[in-house]
């Protein structure tokens, strides 16, 4: 099996994702900012259809094109109970169940923190996760309903996927990300990496995907010692004016 996948910007810092199960065409979305932005993609890669919506939260910067997509293609929305909080949907999943596009299973996992909801779906086979606001390059989504205990675990979860694993990022944080990273890890190592990120941004290019050994590598949240280490560096984030 194979999956082609199509990164683009949406809103202000948002990116939108369109993935095709090449063994069978079939196509979907991962979350939906910007439905004008999400057809237009759409048109532009000839592939002809939408199949599935697979959102990962509730926000509505996840979730507020579900209804124009759905009414332009007729696709099936699939995502966590939450989201009727902010959108339709047609069917919840959870951690432990099974998403097929195609003939490519999704494995749905269980993320909370950013909200009580979130969820990541990931496709073991080829090595890709869709990880919505759970983890950035060099950063983690803020706790806006979650306890850092609860964050914690859903990063330690990610953390023990392979480290081939290409995480898909679903906003562009980075370079902010790299000056809280920069605060904490003086390593010589870590500044390289920083250079690189940063160059990356000045050239207008986006910095997702990244992957799980780049992150274990450097991610000043997913390199804390234990929980209580992960919410002092979180609320230490929250605060950062560097």
């Amino acid at each position: 099996m194979s999956l082609d996948i199509r990164l683009f910007p949406c809103l202000s810092d948002n990116y939108g994702f369109l993935v095709r199960d090449e063994a069978t065409g079939l196509v979907a979305a991962i979350d939906t900012p910007d439905a004008e932005a999400i057809l237009a993609a759409l048109e532009g890669t000839g592939w002809g259809r939408l199949d599935l919506i697979l959102n990962t939260h509730w926000h509505p910067d996840h979730t507020q094109g579900n209804a124009r997509l759905q009414a332009e293609t007729r696709c099936e929305i699939v995502g966590p109970e939450e989201v009727r909080r902010a959108a339709p949907i047609d069917r919840v999943v959870r951690g432990g169940d099974t998403v097929m596009l195609g003939e490519t299973p999704f494995e749905v996992t269980d993320t909370p923190g950013h909200t009580l909801g979130h969820i990541v779906y990931r496709s073991a086979a080829d090595a890709h996760a869709f990880v919505g606001d759970v983890l950035f390059n060099l950063g983690c989504g803020r706790l806006f309903e979650g306890a850092p205990e609860q964050m914690w675990a859903s990063l330690r979860t990610l953390s023990a996927w392979p480290d081939e694993t290409v995480i898909w990022c679903a906003h562009e944080y980075t370079a902010a990300n790299v000056r809280f990273a920069l605060s904490l890890d003086h390593r010589p190592e870590m500044a390289a990496r920083a250079r690189e990120l940063l160059a990356m941004r000045e050239r207008g290019e986006a910095t997702v995907p990244t992957t799980i050994a780049a992150e274990k590598a450097f991610n000043p949240f997913l390199r804390a010692a234990d929980a209580a280490d992960f919410a002092a560096r979180r609320a230490a984030k929250d605060g950062f004016s560097g």
